[in-house]
């Protein structure tokens, strides 16, 4: 659910399927719009479910497991990586269209190299993006866009109770459990001109 406002109106709710290849476009028009051209695309959007390749019925925090299937793969790879693609190259499109010279593309990333035991698919998908945005990076760099990831830490949004707040007091680089703001504040540095030289950067938060 997105939401646009207007000048001087009232917010307009969005519902945006991005499993659905026609949506990138769709999203562009209406915050065109609304807003005028687009300059900042935050890629944070996200599917997830818990699949395994191993036996497991449960993951660690007790949550059910499924194994890695078609419908696994397909459900995450829409969303976590056909659209975050078909919403950049979108960007990019209109960008060079008007010839502008200003741009960041910004997306959320979990997991990483080593894959992500329980979420595999998840990780995959999300690694799958943040190559998309590496390659965003190397070329808009010089029409003036600066395209990076964001990797954040455990965050309270709405999913996280007293099992994962202790394992993360136990085993974080931090001891806390971070909040939307924190991580929203690395994407605002990002965005901003002070971030101006940053890019094809995956920032690791803790």
């Amino acid at each position: 659910m997105a939401r646009i406002r207007e000048a001087g109106g009232t917010a307009e709710a969005v519902e945006a399927d991005l499993a659905d290849p026609a949506v990138a476009k769709a999203l562009f028009d209406q915050a065109e719009k609304a807003f005028g051209p687009v300059e900042i695309l935050v890629n944070n959007a996200s599917g997830w479910l818990s699949d395994t390749f191993s036996p497991a019925e449960r993951d660690g925090f007790g949550r059910p497991l499924r194994p890695v299937d078609a419908e696994t793969h397909e459900r995450l790879f829409a969303v976590d990586v056909r659209a975050p693609a078909l919403l950049i190259a979108e960007f990019a499109r209109r960008h060079l269209e008007r010839g502008a010279s200003w741009g960041r593309v910004i997306g959320l990333t979990s997991g990483g190299p080593d894959g992500f035991p329980t979420e595999v698919s998840y990780g995959a998908a999300k690694a799958a993006q943040e190559n998309y945005t590496m390659s965003a990076a190397r070329e808009l760099g010089r029409h003036g866009v600066t395209a990076n990831m964001v990797h954040p830490p455990v965050t309270d949004t709405g999913w996280v109770n007293e099992k994962v707040a202790i394992a993360v007091a136990a085993d974080g680089v931090l001891p806390e459990v971070a909040q939307p703001d924190d991580v929203a504040e690395v994407i605002t540095f990002l965005a901003s001109h002070q971030g101006r030289r940053v890019t094809g950067q995956v920032v690791k938060m803790y």
